[in-house]
């Protein structure tokens, strides 16, 4: 399977189309089904977004998914809502701990 990507001209709208090709054997037919266009769409976009080509907020915008449909779709494919390094992670705890012992107070 190879990929190419395709843009409009100058002086038109923006977009980008990603044009795959398969073997004769596939029936047009079946590659021009919405669900199987949909699907396609939904990986490259989540893959984009595992890259860290693009954010969250891109991702939701570009599949037409609330965040909290984002987040589902994003278990499924295996990609962390949010990732931080074990450093990232000591510091949050430490500026909550700090945080509710002010408010304790």
């Amino acid at each position: 399977m190879s990929a190419r990507v395709a843009g409009k001209r100058k002086g038109e709208t923006m977009s980008r189309r990603l044009v795959l090709e398969f073997p004769e054997e596939l029936q047009e037919k079946d590659l021009q089904d919405n669900e199987v266009l949909l699907k396609a769409k939904e990986a490259a976009v989540m893959e984009l977004l595992r890259k860290g080509k693009i954010s969250q907020g891109k991702a939701a915008e570009l599949l037409q998914l609330s965040r909290n449909d984002l987040v589902d779709l994003m278990a499924k494919y295996a990609i962390p809502v949010f990732e931080a390094t074990p450093e990232e992670l000591k510091e949050g705890i430490k500026n909550l701990k700090a945080t509710l012992g002010r408010e304790r107070a």
